[in-house]
């Protein structure tokens, strides 16, 4: 029997029984109603199945907890024709009763075009013809029309119908006014039909601009309604997997044969339909003439057909030689006799010289065999075409059809390997399966990182499109593009499922979809529901995607934009909050006029409108911006969103120190700079050029002018520092990253800079630089802050190695396997998974794997910022990291602290000198709590440090600070170090600012409680700042600066407080005559030590207060000292070293012992999970398994139980 079980849906949870109970009763019967009758339609369906003896369960219409269909098969010979009558019955009363529910409530949805008082509209074809819908007129467009224009105001109503014949209206715009009202499809009716919109018009046609809208738009003012509900589709989704020719299941067939039909079985296939067009079976273990009536059988096929073959039992004992030979003509090569149950395969197509059947048409056929108790089974896969794919996706491809276009996103470094498809019909594809037209080759999810390629649908069955010329046209765009970039636009309200094609212009304000100055759309702003734009394909633009501007509380969902010139989903003058993206894709995003930002290199030099007489453009630091998304507040919310390739950057949050254009005024200056950071969760960046994710820079927010010649908007620096309400004397506020996978960026998987942002699972692969945490740069803008990273995946050389095609610059060696493979900048690029940067930072259970250092190029799990003139900071700390793998060809190099040569530079500037990080427990040294530093920088060694000269560091220990040496009058100086107990060994400091400064900063870091002098170039400077750098209270060093003979002094001692700008003295300095008095040191009251015969001035620097963990400063603000310096006229350089040593010289002591060494089982019980084994054995494949085994359980036996 056939037995159903039918169940009304009730409320799941509680937000589902609040939305039930605020329907009417009414409301809420019909909806029952309506359960009914879907229900007992298909209970009909399925009993007229049964009755008529064609039922097949797989046919029946399943919904999940609706209807359940079960066989006995014992109930169907006993029981079924009772049991029929009885559920007939059934479902004929359940049926009769949906019709009578029908007629006494009758559905609530009622599509726009089928509404009364419409007036069917047929305006016809006319260029010149200018319509006006208004006074309360209410129209229904029934077929296509070309006009001038269309307003619609006063009451007046367009309703697009919804038919079966495509409708296509141009027009060069629609306005709609107040109380005018436009509307294709409704949210509960969507649009099924198929309607393009086609705006037309030059930019050069003479005709008159609206003075907001401008021309070819379409556009809603102040009190118009504009409702465009395309059919419901799948948006974009990921690729799980290509099956190329040969490995679907497209045109199959399949057979059975008993064991009793011994022999061979024969099946002649139509390569263009699947069908098969005749079979017979020879029994050649029989029979000779069944060998020579096979061979005359395959002669008598006709050319271009395919002949398939398989061998039940045995079919060779009489197969004589002629039948091997026709056989062996086709293609056949494989004749088993004797073999019990043998299987032959034959699969070849009939063709000679004489014939084209076949010419250019690829079959690829395949056979599955299944061999248990039961019947054997052969099933034959016919591709017919050589140039298709089939795309396994990781959802259910709604809506998408053949003719559909789709764009697969590169999952290489280079953007330009996206290419669009069209879907082709396939008729066996599963519901998640697509089949295009072309081959596509991409990478899944490799070595942990979910590399899938992104699949976006282009097509929807509602178009507005702009129409245009073929080439570029007087404007001065045409220096930069050779297309026509006058695309139209979209101002609007509700939009969804609609495709947006060669929209947007290079011009200001006009974009493909454009949210302009309308405050709160949310429930703040009374919108019930909130505004949105949703099931969008924009595509082939000319000015971003979709642009919200003075809007808040916009929801920007499912949206796809593809190939768009400047930042695609674009925030734009600051005061943008509470706006959601949410599942949008971009991709091939590249440059556009309309910004600073916007321009590459070109432009920015070409462009010179709103720059100050004499600017030179320095492309890189004021341009080249181009980012998929640009979020200028925080406070926007980025869920599942996929940055898919860009020219410079994925995800770019930029900060406008006040609100800019039409929005000035809107918050106070620096609130943004505050502002927590809205939802970033799951959202991954690819492709791009610069970065993945960069949260760094503001905009110049003021006028070009003689001091800063820049156009306004150009990119500055800025720093970003979230509190509570946007007020830093308020707690902070981390902002949060949250499973954010970044891989094949060129330079960056992420640029991070400000105060607390904190990382959590994420996932950084095969970029040049995997991320990078900079604080404020000489002092954190929100001290105490601190960037965090855990529980993260960082891969150098995946499995990914991508393809060597001409727009692929770089390709050489790398990787475990040394094979070939694009790569991120150069073949000796130093790769880095984390590179540190000032700080403070914080890694933490974080996992390195395939950093793979060659001859000449120096790649490295950790590194440090290249060519950096500014601090490192010794709280720096990394712990519990699952660094190394224990396949021995995971990571050669764990850090590296760099060497002079390519990309290194020299290794002069002063923050490639003072590198430093705390290994808190041993995850990358072996040492516990050990420092590990530049191998060169005297200031922080001692006699028991282990020198490591692949890192180019040494492993030490000991309690390090800063301090920051600022310098007046010169400030061109360079200045030598001296650590006592290291004479000879001077770090040469040439100062963080450049010499045309008007002050001089030195920031190195210090072994505390030693002794130190400091040295000149030139005569000393006569102002000498000493900031104290993360000392904590009681911590101190001497210091003695080399001055000029007959130099007098005053010294005072203040606290600074960097967010209040208020400084306060806190004591003063008085002249000793005894060096040892220096150590009777009081917050009030200090002591110097002037040494003239050896030129040295000694100072004792002691921290007085408390500070916070990872602050700077202490919490009442900076402590520092201030020397002022009265000196001889004529004075010559200030270098005191020959005087100052040997007198001065200190035997090295070791004030903090060296760490225990980790044992080897401990370590390996911290790095190595079993899913590290389960990739070291990956990465082995080619050893046997004889090999692999007692490999493993080797490294097994090093790790503790």
């Amino acid at each position: 029997s056939v037995l159903f079980s039918i169940n009304l849906p009730h409320p799941r949870n509680q937000d589902e029984e609040q939305q039930v109970s605020h329907r009417s009763p009414g409301q809420v019967l019909r909806s029952s109603a309506q359960n009914v009758c879907s229900v007992s339609a298909e209970l009909a369906t399925g009993i007229s199945s049964v009755l008529s003896g064609t039922v097949n369960a797989t046919k029946f219409p399943m919904h999940l907890n609706q209807v359940r269909v079960r066989r006995k098969s014992r109930l169907l010979q006993r029981d079924f024709p009772k049991f029929a009558q009885i559920q007939f019955t059934h479902a004929l009363v359940a049926v009769l009763l949906c019709f009578r529910v029908n007629e006494v409530f009758p559905s609530a949805t009622v599509c726009p075009d089928k509404e009364d008082g419409l007036q069917p509209w047929t305006p016809g074809h006319s260029e010149a013809h200018r319509v006006t819908i208004g006074y309360g007129k209410k129209v229904l467009l029934t077929s296509s029309a070309t006009v001038h224009s269309i307003e619609i105001l006063d009451g007046g109503k367009l309703v697009i119908a919804d038919t079966i014949r495509p409708i296509l209206l141009r027009t060069k715009h629609i306005l709609i006014g107040a109380k005018g009202e436009l509307h294709i499809g409704s949210p509960d009716c969507p649009y099924k039909g198929s309607l393009t919109i086609s705006l037309y018009g030059r930019s050069d046609d003479g005709d008159t601009e609206h003075s907001y809208f401008g021309r070819k738009y379409v556009g809603v003012g102040t009190g118009g309604t504009l409702e465009i509900h395309g059919d419901r589709k799948l948006s974009w989704t990921f690729l799980n997997k290509t099956l190329h020719p040969g490995e679907g299941n497209e045109n199959s067939y399949h057979f059975e044969r008993g064991w009793g039909n011994r022999g061979i079985i024969v099946h002649v296939v139509d390569p263009k339909s699947g069908d098969v067009l005749h079979s017979d079976r020879f029994d050649t273990y029989r029979s000779k003439d069944e060998s020579r009536r096979l061979a005359q059988y395959v002669d008598l096929v006709e050319d271009g057909l395919i002949l398939a073959m398989v061998v039940n039992d045995e079919g060779s004992n009489n197969l004589e030689d002629t039948a091997k030979k026709t056989l062996s003509r086709l293609g056949s090569q494989h004749f088993h006799p004797g073999l019990w149950r043998v299987i032959i395969q034959l699969i070849s197509s009939v063709q000679n010289s004489s014939t084209s059947g076949l010419v250019g048409l690829d079959c690829n056929v395949m056979y599955h065999f299944f061999f248990f108790t039961v019947r054997p089974q052969a099933s034959i896969s016919i591709d017919l075409q050589s140039n298709s794919s089939i795309l396994e996706l990781a959802d259910e491809a709604v809506g998408w059809r053949a003719g559909d276009r789709v764009v697969v996103a590169s999952t290489d470094y280079s953007m330009h390997q996206a290419e669009e498809f069209d879907v082709i019909p396939c008729s066996t594809c599963d519901a998640n399966q697509v089949k295009v037209q072309g081959q596509y080759r991409h990478a899944p999810e490799v070595d942990g990182v979910d590399m899938r390629a992104e699949v976006g649908l282009l097509t929807r069955n509602i178009l507005i499109r702009g129409e245009m010329e073929p080439a570029c046209y007087a404007n001065e765009a045409c220096k930069f593009f050779e297309f026509d970039t006058f695309g139209g636009h979209l101002k609007a309200t509700h939009v969804e499922g609609v495709e947006l094609k060669h929209m947007g212009q290079q011009s200001m304000g006009h974009y493909p979809v454009h949210f302009h100055m309308n405050g709160d759309v949310d429930e703040k702003g009374g919108y019930d529901p909130p505004t949105y734009v949703r099931d969008l394909s924009i595509h082939h633009t000319f000015s971003r995607c979709v642009t919200v501007h003075g809007s808040n509380g916009l929801l920007v969902k499912d949206v796809v934009g593809y190939d768009a010139l400047g930042h695609c989903f674009f925030t734009e003058d600051g005061p943008e909050e509470r706006n959601t993206f949410d599942h949008c894709l971009g991709l091939m995003v590249k440059a556009s006029t309309l910004l600073p930002s916007d321009r590459d290199s070109k432009m920015c030099r070409d462009i010179t409108d709103g720059a100050f007489p004499g600017y030179v453009a320095k492309p890189r630091q004021d341009c080249s911006a181009t980012s998929t998304f640009w979020m200028a507040n925080p406070n926007n919310n980025l869920i599942n969103c996929a940055a898919a390739g860009s020219e410079e950057t994925g995800f770019w949050f930029i900060f406008h120190h006040v609100p800019t254009g039409p929005s000035e005024g809107m918050y106070s200056p620096g609130r943004t700079e505050h502002t927590p950071m809205g939802h970033f969760i799951n959202n991954r960046a690819h492709s791009n050029y610069r970065a993945g994710m960069i949260l760094d820079n503001g905009v110049k927010t003021t006028e070009a002018n003689a001091k800063d010649k820049r156009p306004y908007l150009s990119l500055v620096g800025a720093r970003y520092g979230p509190h509570l309400d946007s007020d830093p004397f308020k707690p902070r506020v981390p902002a949060l990253i949250h499973h954010f996978v970044a891989y094949k960026n060129q330079d960056h998987g992420a640029w991070l800079r400000g105060g607390d942002v904190w990382l959590d699972d994420c996932q950084f692969a095969d970029n040049g630089i995997g991320l990078t945490l900079a604080s404020g740069g000489t002092f954190p803008d929100d001290d105490g802050s601190r960037q965090e990273v855990k529980n993260s995946l960082f891969v150098g050389e995946s499995e990914n190695r991508g393809v060597p095609i001409p727009d692929n610059g770089v390709w050489g060696p790398g990787g475990p396997d040394m094979e070939k493979r694009t790569l991120p900048r150069g073949v000796n690029f130093p790769i880095r998974g984390m590179q540190i940067y000032d700080g403070p930072i914080n890694v933490q259970n974080c996992t390195f794997r395939k950093y793979i250092a060659l001859d000449g190029r120096h790649t490295s799990a950790f590194g440090f910022r290249l060519n950096n003139s500014w601090q490192s900071c010794p709280n720096n700390n990394h712990s519990s990291l699952a660094c190394f793998s224990p396949c021995a060809n995971q990571i050669t190099s764990r850090v590296f602290f760099g060497e002079p040569g390519p990309w290194f530079s020299e290794m002069q500037m002063d923050g490639d000198k003072t590198t430093i990080f705390h290994d808190v427990d041993g995850s990358v040294s072996e040492y516990p709590g050990a420092f590990l530093v530049k191998e060169d920088n005297w200031l922080l060694r001692h006699p028991d440090c282990i020198d490591v000269p692949d890192w180019k560091a040494a492993i030490c220990s000991g309690n390090y600070a800063q301090i920051y040496i600022q310098t007046r009058n010169p400030a061109n100086l360079d200045m030598n170090m001296v650590k006592d107990e290291y004479p000879d060994r001077p770090l040469h400091l040439v100062g963080a600012l450049g010499k045309r400064n008007h002050y001089q900063q030195f920031q190195p870091v210090v072994t505390l409680a030693k002794g130190y002098t400091m040295h000149w170039d030139q005569v000393a400077p006569l102002e000498v700042t000493i900031w104290l750098i993360n000392f904590n209270r009681g911590e101190w060093i001497n210091v003695g600066i080399c001055y000029p003979r007959g130099t007098t002094f005053t010294i005072i001692s203040d606290i600074h407080n960097r967010l209040t700008k208020v400084t306060r003295k806190t004591g003063v300095f008085m002249r000793t005559m005894e060096k040892e008095k220096m150590g009777h040191l009081h917050q009030a009251r200090g002591y110097y030590y002037w040494e003239e015969d050896t030129g040295l001035l000694f100072v004792k620097l002691k921290a007085h207060n408390e500070k916070e963990d990872f602050a700077f400063c202490s919490v009442k603000g900076c402590e520092r000292v201030k020397i002022k310096a009265i000196i001889p006229k004529g004075s010559g350089p200030s270098d005191c070293m020959a005087a100052a040593y040997p007198k001065y010289a200190e035997l090295p002591v070791v004030d903090v012992p060296m760490p225990k060494k980790l044992p080897r089982s401990r370590l390996v019980g911290q790095c190595y999970s079993f899913d590290a084994l389960l990739l070291c054995s990956t990465e082995n494949d080619d050893l046997s398994p004889e090999e692999l085994g007692p490999k493993l359980l080797g490294i097994l036996e090093q790790i503790p139980m």
